[in-house]
Order: C-alpha cells, then sequence, then structure tokens
C-alpha cells in the first residue's frame, strides 16, 4: 500500500485529469456553432454529428471497466488523456458533417474511456484514505468546465475553431505529461478484496452485487438527467415562459452550474457529517424541491434561485453513486454506474422536449424533480447497503 505522501500524489494528480476533463470538452462545446457553420451543417445533420460523442461514449464506456481491470486505471486515463486531448483538435479540420460525426466518434471515445479510468482510480483513493474525497474530483471537473467554457467564450472572437482546439490539444498534451508520471510512477492502491492488473482474473460479481451497482446507475441516471435538461432547456424557459432577456436567460445555467460546482467543493464534509444516505436523501429532496420552483415560479428571481437550489442538490449525487458503485464492483461497476449516468444526460433533453410538446416546458422540467425524488427514495431504500 503507498505511503500518505503517494495518497497525497495520486489525489493532486487524478484532480488534475478531472480537470482536465472538464476544461477540454467545455472548450469544445462552445465552438459548436463555429463548426456547424464551417461544415455547412444544417440544425438536424448537426445533431446527427453530434451523437458520434455519445456513441463513442456509451461504447467505450461499456469496455473500459475491462481495460481498467487489464492493464490498470491509471494506465487507462493516461493513455484516454492523450487521446482526448489529441481527438479535440480534429472537428474543425472537417468539412463535412459525416466527417465531422467520425472524428466526433473518436473523440467521444477517448471521453467515455477517461471517465470510467480516473473514476475507478478515484474509488481506489478513495477507500485508502478512508475519507470521502469523491465529490472533490467531481468539483475539479465542475471548474474546469467553467474556466473552459468562460476562456473558450473570450477567445471566439479572436481565434478561430483550429486554433483555440490546437491550443486545447497543447494545453490537455503538455498537463498529461506533468501529471501522468505520478500516475504511471506510484503503484495504484489496491483494496484487499480486488485484483491487481494482470493477476488472475477476478470472480464475478454475485447478482445481489450486479442488482445493487444498477441501482446506483439509477441514481447517477436521475442526476444527470437534470443536468442534461437544465443545460438545453434553462435558458429557453427563462426566456420563452418568464419573458427574460438572452443574457439573462443564459444566466439560469450558470447559477445551477456554480451552485453544483460549490455543493461538490464542500460534499467531503457533508457526507463526513452526514454520511452517503442522508447526503443522498437530502440532496434528492433539495434539488426536487428547487427544481419545482425553477419551473413553476412566475418570476424570473425565483427561478434563478430554484436553479441554484437544485445545482446545490444535486451536486453530489453522482459523486456517492459512481463511488459506491466502484467499491461494490470495481472498475466494471463504475462502467455500469457511468454508462447510466451518461444515458441519462442524453435522455433529458429529447425528453423534455416531447413532454414540452405534449403539456407545457414548465410542466416538462417538473420531470427533473420527479427524477431527483426517485434518486432519494432510491437512497433511503439502499441505506442498508450504502452503509455510513
Amino acid at each position: 500500500m503507498p505511503g500518505t505522501d503517494h495518497l497525497t500524489r495520486l489525489r493532486i494528480a487524478l484532480t488534475v485529469f478531472f480537470a482536465l476533463d472538464g476544461f477540454v470538452f467545455a472548450g469544445w462545446v462552445v465552438r459548436i456553432p463555429a463548426v456547424k457553420e464551417q461544415t455547412g451543417a444544417s440544425a438536424s445533420t448537426l445533431g446527427l454529428a453530434l451523437l458520434g460523442v455519445s456513441a463513442g461514449a456509451v461504447v467505450t464506456m461499456t469496455l473500459a471497466g475491462r481495460l481498467c481491470r487489464r492493464y490498470g486505471s491509471h494506465s487507462v486515463t493516461v493513455v484516454c488523456a492523450v487521446l482526448l486531448s489529441l481527438s479535440v483538435a480534429l472537428p474543425p479540420l472537417t468539412h463535412s458533417a459525416l466527417a465531422l460525426g467520425l472524428v466526433l466518434l473518436l473523440f467521444g471515445a477517448a471521453y467515455g474511456g477517461i471517465n470510467v479510468a480516473f473514476n475507478s482510480a478515484a474509488v481506489d483513493l478513495v477507500t485508502a484514505l478512508r475519507r470521502p474525497v469523491m465529490p472533490s474530483f467531481h468539483a475539479a471537473f465542475s471548474l474546469g468546465g467553467m474556466i473552459g467554457a468562460g476562456l473558450g467564450g473570450l477567445v471566439a472572437g479572436s481565434l478561430s475553431p483550429a486554433r483555440h482546439l490546437l491550443g486545447l490539444t497543447v494545453v490537455g498534451l503538455l498537463v498529461t505529461a506533468v501529471a501522468g508520471r505520478t500516475l504511471l510512477r506510484v503503484e495504484p492502491p489496491v483494496p484487499a478484496e480486488r485484483t491487481p492488473p494482470g493477476k488472475d482474473r477476478p470472480r464475478r460479481p454475485d447478482a445481489r452485487t450486479r442488482v445493487l451497482v444498477a441501482v446506483f446507475g439509477l441514481i447517477a441516471l436521475c442526476t444527470a438527467y437534470g443536468e442534461g435538461a437544465l443545460a438545453d432547456w434553462g435558458a429557453l424557459h427563462l426566456e420563452q415562459d418568464l419573458g427574460a432577456s438572452p443574457g439573462a436567460a443564459a444566466v439560469g445555467y450558470s447559477c445551477f452550474a456554480l451552485a453544483m460546482t460549490l455543493g461538490r467543493l464542500s460534499g467531503t464534509v457533508l457526507l463526513e457529517r452526514l454520511g452517503r444516505t442522508r447526503t443522498v436523501v437530502a440532496g434528492g429532496a433539495t434539488a426536487a424541491a428547487g427544481m419545482l420552483l425553477g419551473a413553476l415560479a412566475p418570476s424570473l428571481w425565483a427561478a434563478l434561485l430554484g436553479f441554484a437550489v437544485a445545482g446545490l442538490g444535486l451536486a453530489n449525487l453522482f459523486p456517492v453513486a459512481v463511488e459506491r458503485a466502484g467499491s461494490l464492483a470495481g472498475p466494471s461497476g463504475v462502467a455500469t454506474a457511468s454508462t447510466l449516468g451518461y444515458g441519462g444526460m442524453l435522455l433529458g433533453p429529447p425528453a423534455i422536449g416531447f413532454m414540452a410538446d405534449w403539456f407545457s416546458l414548465p410542466a416538462a422540467l417538473t420531470s427533473v424533480a420527479v427524477l431527483a425524488a426517485v434518486a432519494a427514495a432510491i437512497g433511503f431504500a439502499t441505506r442498508r447497503a450504502a452503509t455510513g
């Protein structure tokens, strides 16, 4: 087992990779409109091309758990970080929606792989530290995303997408070269019941464990559904239903994202004081109340408050769900929970769109509150399995 100094170095290195992932992904997202114009894609063909990210991520997530078991989560993290950094430079080089979709498959594969790999490494580190520090890693991802989006917005007027995303490649490779040395040099902490990479194959999880992993994956799905829904529909709700200006409407998701980041930064303290079950139950209930306010409030300021409260409530549900799934079934548990969570993020926006057509957008957004309450109920129902 590595010493305390090595564990600290590992924690810093993993935090850097979480932040890098958020930074690179957000940098790509803010240049989507420019890449759309460059490729001449219509809205519908762009939507199909963007599915490449999702398809690549989901396929790789299902395989990444096996790769982590065979080669170690640290090695897979570094390899995927290199691929992520290289592939983010490719979209501006394409000149058709088909070519864009193909390079986004590679980008999505790297994104999905690194998410499973560094979450698996983080689960092992949490076990070794014996402190619930998982939210701090996800806070780094959120902070990286906010910085990446902010910088991307600043340089969008002066740098072409090709130069901007090539800059992300350079930053990503430099960060990977520095932080990756720590991951590759320091032996990962491996729980006693877990088989180290390259050794005999571990026992397959029993049926009860697989069910529990899927249940924790559902908590991740409920959380990510809300993130996806607010990212795509929150601003439209404020502008269309509450008469907000485009600038004020854009503040809605910022309030949600900032509150989620602050919630994750305080997540370790919260988990130490309340334990996992109370944190999930309280978080789900808080998010449900906040989202009901955000969706149904008659004024802009009340809706913004609701978005912020929802962000605080949802903040630690995904980290706790992934950590519990990983502690039960190792990298394959992380892969299952991450895949379900990512599925929730994909499901949210189109589901909201269909419900908005059938009913109204405010009514559709209440589904976020319903799923947050479901996450709280699942957390309570599995309290004996999620001790602490």
